[in-house]
């Protein structure tokens, strides 16, 4: 589903990735896990195609995604890959519903479909009572778990999450983390974590640890 090979990325002086080279295959849970500043999220970031390394290649369902123009890879990126980040980033003035169908509308779905499939999702994530709620009238877990709902909506290859239970409780937590683990068994879903908690890595099919801007299992 995805492989990186030796991916570089400094910035200044400050060398943060040494050559990363990385598989993941299509419905495996893996976990990025290291100290603060080995380069998880620069790692993440890369592989999310929201930054550029400054050399080696980054491949996804068999397209070499950095050799697409820009314009190509903002729609790679739209319907390739969901995005779950620790402080949800959920638009306050829309519901639920609509900050889930947000990214399938971008990418042109017809509003009755995105919505259906968005209704769908919040269903299966326990929130069907909420699809009416703004973010401000949900609590931390419940945005979490919307957040979650976006990141599916348009079928992405792979979801990358960036401390996805890093401002939630232990419970939370490990609701969140049964909840990935059913997305992935029902919906065949792939997904790369980052995190510092330890439980969450060990629950993982793999554990990457980063260690001086490489990756170990």
């Amino acid at each position: 589903m995805l492989s990186t090979k030796n991916i570089t990325k400094q910035y200044g002086n400050l060398q943060i990735l040494k050559g990363v080279s990385i598989d993941v295959k299509k419905s495996e849970i893996v976990s990025i896990v290291g100290a603060s500043g080995a380069g998880k999220s620069t790692l993440l970031h890369i592989l999310g195609t929201l930054e550029l390394p400054d050399s080696g290649k980054l491949i996804i369902d068999n397209i070499d995604v950095f050799s697409l123009s820009s314009k190509k890879l903002a729609d790679f990126r739209n319907q390739h890959i969901g995005f779950v980040f620790q402080f949800h980033h959920l638009l306050p003035e829309f519901s639920a519903l609509e900050n889930v169908c947000m990214p399938s509308w971008i990418a042109g779905t017809n509003k009755n479909d995105a919505i259906r499939r968005a209704t769908d999702l919040l269903d299966m994530l326990q929130l069907k009572d909420r699809i009416q709620h703004k973010p401000a009238e949900l609590s931390g877990g419940e945005q979490q778990r919307v957040a979650i709902a976006r990141a599916l909506i348009n079928n992405p290859s792979i979801i990358l999450a960036d401390e996805p239970t890093g401002n939630l409780d232990s419970q939370n937590s490990q609701a969140i983390f049964s909840m990935i683990n059913d997305l992935r068994n029902e919906l065949k879903q792939t997904f790369i974590l980052v995190t510092h908690n330890d439980e969450l890595a060990r629950l993982s099919d793999r554990a990457l640890k980063m260690v001086d801007g490489k990756t170990i299992e």
